[in-house]
């Protein structure tokens, strides 16, 4: 049996996609390896949301190489977003003898078969209808706790300065008896939690089904499985969604909710649908729904022509938020995108590094405050391992998505457990069993 290695970059889509391959190549006979060196086939599912990420795949490439040089036989391929935008150049590296983007997974085993015999391969077809919904993946979770599953692909939005559109295509929805009947699997299997996925779940229909229903169905169908989903657009995040979250105990108190900037300005340039002021609605109506809810965020230092006053509004909307945690970025333009296209990148590197800084000092000290606030409570978390510091302590999430350390050697993964916070950092909430 030939075996595959795959290394997956990127958002959380692109290890369900990577689950979805390994259960294609399965059928077809491949066998999954962990070790590059045992490894007949070598791939990458890859991202290209900024340039830093492609950057690294092409330094990667450069070893994939390397086995692929000194052992015969060995076939390499880039899969996924970064295969969809630079099919032409990986091919002509040289150094690639597979490049196929995330609606030709199926077209695999075919691609491996004329690559082995010395044919390079490529299929980067984007498709208005594939959602891989009829293919149970293979789980690359070791522990068994957490399971992801796709409900939609592609996205409409065609933010300014976004490649996803590009690289994923359309939007399109599974339909949601397989969702369901997938999520029943999970909890068959042993799972403890599941995130549903997508570019932006509150856009998922199928027939009459909408998001809100189906967070509502999914829930009802697995009422022992914590559920969370991710991510939301703020245009799009209905009263409906919240109102499911709040009426079910084993959907997470956590919405990611990406703002991307504070600035009016910014939010139109960037093609963002929304308003500072629709944005701090929407925050305001999680919290009156639920007061514990966690809010997380993504967002851009430096955008087109972002001034100090642009970046002052940012600043001023994280405090009057109050983010539990956040992914904060440079902006890094993407071609082929709307803002490469219109929109001059014209914000001074070493700018972009200090209003960059001053967002994360910011954030670490919001999240500090957050953690502050819970010390004394209690949460139920799902375990999830040993702490990487210790072994004599194990780790896991609340359902505000918090990382809890606590010491314990009797509880395995898998387990829910009671803690009580006793201190905090700014990235973990240190307890004791409760």
């Amino acid at each position: 049996m030939k075996k595959v290695y795959i290394e997956t970059y990127g958002c959380q889509m692109n290890v369900a996609d990577t689950e979805i391959v390994f259960s294609i190549l399965a059928k077809a006979g491949y066998g999954r390896t962990e070790d590059i060196a045992q490894a007949d086939v070598i791939l990458a599912n890859t991202c290209s949301v900024r340039d830093n990420a492609e950057q690294r795949i092409w330094g990667r490439i450069e070893q994939f190489n390397f086995h692929r040089k000194t052992r015969p036989g060995v076939v390499t391929g880039i899969l996924g977003c970064m295969a969809e935008r630079l099919k032409e150049a990986l091919l002509e590296s040289g150094k690639v003898d597979i490049v196929a983007g995330p609606d030709a997974y199926r077209s695999l085993p075919r691609l491996l078969a004329a690559a082995t015999q010395g044919h390079p391969q490529i299929d980067v077809l984007l498709s208005r209808e594939e959602t891989y919904g009829d293919i149970a993946p293979v789980r690359v979770d070791k522990n068994g706790v957490s399971a992801f599953i796709s409900i939609m692909r592609g996205c409409n939005n065609v933010c300014s300065y976004c490649v996803v559109p590009y690289t994923r295509g359309a939007e399109r929805s599974r339909d949601w008896k397989t969702i369901v009947r997938e999520a029943c699997n999970c909890a068959a299997d042993g799972y403890r939690e599941i995130t549903l996925l997508g570019q932006n779940v509150d856009s998922y229909r199928y027939e009459e089904i909408d998001f809100a229903r189906l967070l509502a169905l999914v829930a009802e169908a697995v009422p022992g499985l914590r559920v969370r989903f991710s991510t939301s657009n703020p245009q799009d995040i209905s009263d409906a969604v919240l109102e499911t979250m709040a009426s079910h105990d084993n959907i997470c108190r956590h919405i990611h909710l990406p703002v991307q900037s504070g600035s009016d300005r910014m939010l139109e340039k960037m093609r963002r649908r929304y308003t500072r002021e629709g944005y701090l609605e929407r925050v305001a109506k999680i919290r009156a729904l639920m007061p514990d809810c966690a809010i997380s965020t993504d967002v851009i230092a430096g955008f087109c022509s972002e001034t100090e006053e642009d970046h002052r509004d940012t600043l001023s909307l994280f405090e009057a938020v109050g983010f539990d945690s956040a992914f904060m970025f440079q902006y890094s333009e993407r071609p082929g995108t709307l803002a490469a296209k219109k929109y001059p990148d014209d914000v001074p590197p070493a700018v972009k590094t200090r209003r960059l800084e001053e967002i994360i000092a910011l954030q670490n000290r919001l999240s500090l405050e957050s953690n502050r606030r819970d010390v004394g409570k209690t949460f139920r978390v799902l375990v999830e391992g040993p702490s990487k510091r210790n072994p004599a302590e194990l780790c896991g999430r609340n359902s505000q998505n918090k990382m809890c350390v606590w010491p314990d050697t009797e509880h395995r993964p898998g387990d829910l457990v009671d803690v009580v916070v006793c201190d905090c950092t700014q990235a973990t909430l240190l307890c004791n069993l409760a």
